[in-house]
């Protein structure tokens, strides 16, 4: 049964990678949800957090196959009890929307989001959280007239204690044999 899976792939910062990594997805008609791309714990490595709606079956076939690819390094499969996770959003709302007392601002304090700027024609809104929480955030702000939204790929960190740096060194020692 498919369910929302995390692929976090870990390569060096080639040119061309990401497309490589994308083709591999869009060959098995497997769409994306969430992609972000970063530097990663270790100098010169880089890691894709890739969020996907496919089977357990699935997921363990992509990750072998993305790591026959040259210049990945490692990839891993997770469901979302083993990752804790994040997104940001930010909300750009008209301005009066943010005057004192302004029942928006109650919604802006009750979803723990914060006030990043405001401008004369426009203040920007924050908000940290798993997907529905920035969801519904933008839901309550509506009314109040959303002039601009956007929301990041999805941020991870795995439940699991080994370190990325293990599974390298037991790479490295591995392909020493």
């Amino acid at each position: 049964m498919p369910q929302q899976i995390t692929i976090a792939v870990f390569s060096e910062n080639k040119a061309g990678l990401l497309h490589r990594v994308t083709t591999s997805f869009t060959r098995r008609k497997i769409n994306i949800e969430s992609l972000t791309v970063s530097e990663s714990e270790i100098p010169g490595i880089h890691r894709y957090t890739i969020v996907v709606e496919i089977t357990e079956d699935e997921a363990i076939k992509l990750v072998h196959a993305l790591e026959k690819q040259i210049d990945i390094q490692k990839a891993f499969w997770y469901r979302n009890a083993d990752i804790i996770h994040r997104e940001i959003a930010l909300y750009k709302v008209r301005a009066e929307a943010m005057q004192e007392g302004s029942p928006a601002l109650e919604v802006v304090d009750r979803h723990h989001a914060r006030i990043l700027s405001v401008e004369a024609e426009f203040a920007v809104i924050q908000k940290t959280g798993r997907r529905e929480a920035t969801h519904q955030l933008f839901v309550e702000l509506e009314p109040y007239g959303i002039l601009e939204f956007v929301r990041s790929g999805r941020v991870a960190i795995s439940r699991p204690m080994k370190e990325l740096k293990d599974y390298l060194s037991e790479l490295h020692f591995a392909s020493q044999r």
